[in-house]
């Protein structure tokens, strides 16, 4: 890249971050996306991002970690409605994968790109009623849905010049542990801070008309558009919580949801701070 390339991709990221200053962006990492050299990029676009005042709150799923711990220990995987199955052995797994192991990797990650003050602290929905639930269907076992969320306890972490590293096990009135869908804890947490943004980082493009055609991604919808396609058989199980959540954040008040591929190294960077991004962008109505 030439010096006059540099300096135009500076004057490009400029107005956003002026845009974004002061403000929240929720980001979802999915475990599908956690790698090391993933994780290491992330870690630079968070850090880059809270350097010019963006308030990050990073939330991340571990779904394959967990399953591959639980295939380890004689443990086969069940979903219904791409939702875990969570029995009581199933969510012991759980909090180990992602509160003790995805939790701190994460968090020495950034920790790691931050220089002489580390600024990342790991936070598990649990940790002083972050994350409040009540028992999902039963047939689920010990999964919540966040019926609360302590956004005073993120923001004072932020005010303090940290940046969460948030862990999706909540707890019920009686402290009884339940396991949450990440992608609906994020958008509850996005929504309970009035955030500017939530950003989904997957294993995906984005939403694809042809699942198995990355050349055919939608680079913008509203919320209306994208709760039509929830039924369309190009949409796999796995990716409806997603997408509802992402329609969802944005009839709630976030304003804007972004699914975006998490392999590509600074993708959230590209997406947050230039004209084109690589992803999905959804809002309420349509302004473009």
């Amino acid at each position: 890249m030439t010096p006059g390339e540099t300096a135009r991709v500076l004057v490009e990221a400029l107005p956003y971050i002026r845009q974004f200053a002061g403000k929240s962006v929720v980001v979802k990492l999915g475990g599908a996306a956690i790698d090391r050299e993933s994780d290491l990029a992330l870690a630079q676009d968070v850090l880059l991002l809270r350097s010019v005042g963006v308030r990050c709150v990073l939330v991340h799923g571990g779904g394959p970690q967990v399953d591959a711990m639980l295939r380890r220990v004689g443990k086969e995987p069940e979903f219904r409605d791409g939702l875990r199955v969570t029995d009581a052995e199933t969510l012991e797994i759980v909090r180990m994968v992602l509160v003790g192991k995805i939790n701190r990797d994460l968090v020495a990650v950034i920790n790691s790109q931050a220089g002489e003050e580390p600024v990342a602290v790991g936070v598990s929905g649990e940790d002083a009623g972050l994350l409040t639930v009540t028992p999902a269907d039963s047939i689920f076992g010990f999964v919540g849905n966040v019926t609360n969320v302590r956004a005073e306890l993120i923001h004072r972490l932020l005010d303090d010049g940290l940046t969460p590293v948030i862990s999706t096990v909540g707890t019920n009135a009686e402290g009884q542990p339940y396991n949450v869908n990440a992608d609906e804890a994020a958008r509850a947490i996005a929504v309970a801070m009035h955030a500017e943004k939530i950003v989904y980082l997957t294993a995906v493009p984005g939403l694809l008309d042809d699942p198995v055609d990355e050349s055919t991604l939608v680079p913008r919808l509203t919320s209306d558009e994208l709760r039509d396609r929830l039924s369309h058989e190009s949409v796999g199980k796995g990716m409806i919580p997603k997408l509802r959540a992402c329609a969802d954040a944005v009839d709630q008040g976030v304003g804007f949801s972004h699914i975006i591929d998490g392999r590509v190294p600074h993708s959230l960077l590209i997406e947050l701070l230039t004209d084109h991004g690589v992803g999905t962008m959804i809002r309420k109505e349509k302004t473009w």
